[in-house]
């Protein structure tokens, strides 16, 4: 049994944004019902994976449960809120659909220290339409984007000079420019 459970079900609003420069950013998940603010440090590959994610789930929603695969795209604002006070660092993240209000579940769980009983992790649970998931996994993927460049050999980020931190296999060391043909 956790610690402690956050449930916002449903949220009014549900976020991701990115602080930082590009390298050194920081990722955040928000959400938000009525006066309740909850924020969650997430990496970057989460973000991105849970957006992917949703994508699909989106696809398989509207494939078993055609009734509400006709949403209005949501054109709010989806830049973070202050205060940037995170509740916890997320680890594992699930998500679940709740077939008879139509929404869908997104369950974190915070990432403990090995010397933490994972039991006493902080668990959070937040609540969506299938629009929100579409704004949130939209928005996030953009969030992403907006990150340095990948290489194309490595597929490891790039920094500004082109380089690439740590070793590139595929350069093996003989060029540092790549060149496309």
């Amino acid at each position: 049994m956790p610690s402690r459970v956050i449930e916002l079900n449903p949220v009014s609003r549900i976020t991701v944004g990115a602080i930082g420069e590009p390298g050194h950013r920081t990722f955040y998940l928000q959400a938000r019902r009525g006066s309740t603010l909850i924020t969650l440090v997430c990496e970057k590959e989460q973000v991105q994976n849970l957006c992917l994610a949703l994508q699909g789930l989106l696809e398989e929603l509207g494939e078993k449960y055609p009734q509400g695969a006709k949403f209005r795209p949501l054109n709010e604002n989806m830049e973070l809120e202050q205060p940037f006070t995170p509740e916890f660092r997320a680890g594992r993240m699930g998500l679940v659909y709740d077939d008879k209000r139509d929404l869908i579940g997104l369950v974190v769980v915070e990432l403990v220290p090995p010397e933490v009983n994972p039991e006493e992790a902080t668990v959070a649970r937040f609540f969506f339409t299938r629009a929100q998931a579409d704004a949130l996994s939209r928005h996030g993927l953009d969030v992403v984007a907006r990150g340095r460049p990948i290489c194309p050999l490595c597929g490891r980020p790039m920094n500004p000079d082109g380089s690439v931190d740590g070793f590139c296999p595929r350069r093996n060391g003989h060029s540092d420019e790549l060149v496309f043909a």
